[in-house]
């Protein structure tokens, strides 16, 4: 099962949630607690938490990964043979983002604008667009324990992140659990990590600033038709706008996590509130089996 955990805006605890849930459902290693004994279903080889946050990637500070591999990932754009070219334009009418351009006798290209489709190449009569890569910025994988871990770090000055979050979600393993923790916001880069997951769990606070950027993400969650339930965060704080409009959604809360100082201390140090907290590593299972029976049951909605 494919698990995206979301937010309307940042700073509401997705990454929290995205790595102790990740943590309480890893099997061996250190954990005493497996997810064959408190789940009673067979899982393949574990669990993978995916980091798609790849403008400001943050899982591996509470997780510590031994990173085993890093690949520069790149995304493919045009290159042009002038010698083949006879500037039909046929390029220019296909692109809609500008990329290649016809300015007299010139074919000129420009790479950051290139959104990799390769329709260019398909409608080049002459065939002379072939392609050539654009860095993205690189994909590390490590593990921690028998917790499988990969994350992107877009290039600095890169202006699309979707093409590196899709090949961070390329390394998607069938046989596991997969946890990806998603960009904050309902833009394309939160689009590309939620999309073929089979449920979305939001993660908000509960306050008018939280039930406005939630409303915005549950819109985007029902465009994609994928089942999703809520995490309230700080869920003692604030007012009942959230659980309202939850309810009134068909929106399962399926856990509240307090305003507390342990849990405050905890995220301060870089420590995962189950490392500081074990009685919460059962919270989490209670919540991977509410998303599994949700799921089951063919959605919440």
């Amino acid at each position: 099962m494919i698990i995206s955990i979301a937010s309307g805006k940042g700073g509401t605890g997705k990454t929290t949630v995205a790595t102790n849930l990740a943590v309480s459902l890893e099997t061996g290693g250190t954990g005493k607690t497996t997810i064959a004994t408190n789940l009673a279903v067979s899982l393949g080889t574990g669990v993978q938490l995916l980091d798609c946050d790849v403008e400001e990637p943050n899982c591996h500070l509470f997780l510590n990964p031994v990173i085993h591999e890093k690949e520069t990932a790149y995304t493919p754009v045009p290159k042009i043979d002038e010698a083949k070219c006879t500037l039909c334009r046929k390029c220019v009418e296909i692109c809609r983002f500008r990329a290649i351009m016809v300015i007299g006798k010139t074919v000129l290209t420009f790479p950051e604008l290139c959104h990799g489709c390769g329709g260019c190449m398909a409608v080049c009569p002459e065939k002379a667009i072939s392609e050539t890569g654009r860095e993205l910025g690189v994909v590390e994988k490590g593990t921690v324990d028998d917790l499988h871990f990969a994350h992107g770090i877009i290039r600095v000055g890169e202006a699309m992140s979707p093409p590196l979050i899709r090949k961070v979600r390329s390394l998607t393993q069938p046989e596991t659990i997969t946890i990806i923790d998603a960009p904050p916001g309902t833009s394309c880069p939160v689009i590309t990590a939620m999309k073929g997951a089979d449920f979305v769990l939001l993660v908000t606070e509960p306050t008018p600033f939280g039930l406005h950027d939630l409303r915005l993400a549950v819109e985007a969650v029902k465009i994609l038709k994928i089942p999703a339930g809520l995490v309230i965060n700080r869920c003692d704080i604030g007012d009942p706008g959230v659980r309202e409009y939850a309810k009134q959604e068909n929106l399962p809360v399926l856990m509240e996590i307090p305003f507390d100082r342990k849990i405050a201390e905890s995220y301060s140090r870089g420590k995962l509130i189950v490392e500081a907290m074990p009685e919460w590593r059962k919270n989490f299972l209670k919540l991977y089996r509410d998303i599994e029976k949700i799921v089951r049951q063919g959605g919440a909605n």
